[in-house]
C-alpha cells in the first residue's frame, strides 16, 4: 500500500491542482471545487455525487445497492430514536435542546456561533444539551453518540447541505483553518486528503478505489464493514490520519471541526441523505 501511496502522491504533482487560490473567497473555492468534479466525472449527474464511490462505480454500486435492500445502520437508527426520546433525569428529552423538527436539526451543523466564535457541529451541539441536562458527556467517533447521529441524519434525509460563512472574520480563520487542513500534506506517506480525494478520486488503491470529495460528508455516520459498526465523520478523519502515518486530532478538537466546515461547505447543494454503509 505505501508504494501505490506514493505513486499517488507523484501523480499530483503531474495532474496539477484544484484552482483553489489562497486569497480566493469561500464562494470561489466552493465553484471552483465542485467544477472540477463535474469535469472530472462528467457521466456522474452532481446530485449523485452523495452516494460517495457508488456514484462513479456502476460494479461497486450494484453491490451497494443489494447492501442497502437490508441496510446494516437500521438497529442504529432505531437505537438513536430510543436515546433521543428517553427522558433525562430531569424528565426532559434531546427536543428540549433541538426543538420539534427533527429534519430540521443536522442541516444546522456544522455552523459558526458568532456567541463563541467557533465552529459547532451535531455532536458537539449533543453533549452540549447532555451537559446542559444535567448528564454526562457521551464519547465521541462510536457507540450511543453515533446512534444519536444517525437517527437525526435519517429525519434529514433529501435536506439541502447549506453551510453558511458569515460576514464575520472569525468565521472566515475558521474556514481557512479547515481548507489549509484539507489541502496540507502530512504523515510519514506525507498526503494530504486532497492527494486521495481530489487528485486521486477514482484511483484504485489495491481493491478500493477513492471516492470524490465532494458529498462525502452527506452520509455520515456511517456503518463500515470494515469497523463491524457505525461511526462519525471525525472517527473517519481520525482513521485517514492513522493511514498516512501520521497522529491523529482529539475527535471534536478545533482541527477536525475545522476540516467539517470546510468540508461540509464544499457539498453546498447536495442532500443529506445519512446514515450510510461502505466498505
Amino acid at each position: 500500500m505505501r508504494t501505490q501511496l506514493i505513486a499517488m502522491s507523484m501523480a499530483v504533482v503531474v495532474a496539477g491542482a484544484v484552482p483553489l487560490a489562497a486569497q480566493a473567497t469561500p464562494e470561489d473555492d466552493l465553484k471552483a471545487f465542485q467544477e472540477y468534479f463535474k469535469k472530472r466525472f462528467p457521466d456522474t449527474p452532481f446530485n449523485d455525487f452523495i452516494n460517495g464511490v457508488y456514484s462513479i462505480d456502476p460494479a461497486s454500486r450494484e453491490q451497494w445497492e443489494a447492501i442497502e435492500e437490508f441496510p446494516p445502520y437500521e438497529i442504529n437508527i432505531e437505537n438513536g430514536e430510543q436515546l433521543y426520546n428517553a427522558p433525562f433525569e430531569n424528565g426532559k428529552t434531546y427536543a428540549s435542546c433541538f426543538g420539534k423538527r427533527l429534519e430540521d436539526i443536522k442541516p444546522r451543523y456544522p455552523r459558526f456561533d458568532t456567541k463563541t466564535g467557533t465552529v459547532k457541529t451535531l455532536e458537539q451541539a449533543i453533549n452540549e444539551c447532555r451537559d446542559k441536562n444535567g448528564e454526562k458527556p457521551l464519547k465521541y467517533g462510536k457507540g450511543p453518540i453515533a446512534d444519536l447521529s444517525a437517527y437525526i441524519a435519517y429525519n434529514a434525509r433529501g435536506k439541502e447541505i447549506n453551510v453558511k460563512i458569515p460576514d464575520d472574520q472569525r468565521a472566515l480563520e475558521w474556514y481557512q483553518k479547515g481548507k489549509r487542513h484539507f489541502y496540507a500534506k502530512r504523515g510519514q506517506l506525507n498526503l494530504a486528503c486532497a492527494d486521495c480525494h481530489v487528485y486521486s478520486a477514482g484511483m484504485r488503491v489495491r481493491a478500493d478505489l477513492l471516492s470524490p470529495a465532494v458529498g462525502q460528508v452527506s452520509h455520515f455516520p456511517v456503518y463500515r464493514s470494515k469497523w463491524g459498526g457505525l461511526g462519525t465523520l471525525h472517527r473517519r478523519y481520525s482513521g485517514c490520519n492513522k493511514q498516512v502515518r501520521a497522529q491523529p486530532f482529539p475527535l471534536q478538537g478545533d482541527e477536525y471541526r475545522a476540516l467539517e466546515y470546510f468540508h461540509t461547505y464544499m457539498s453546498n447543494g447536495l442532500e443529506w441523505n445519512g446514515p450510510g454503509a461502505r466498505k
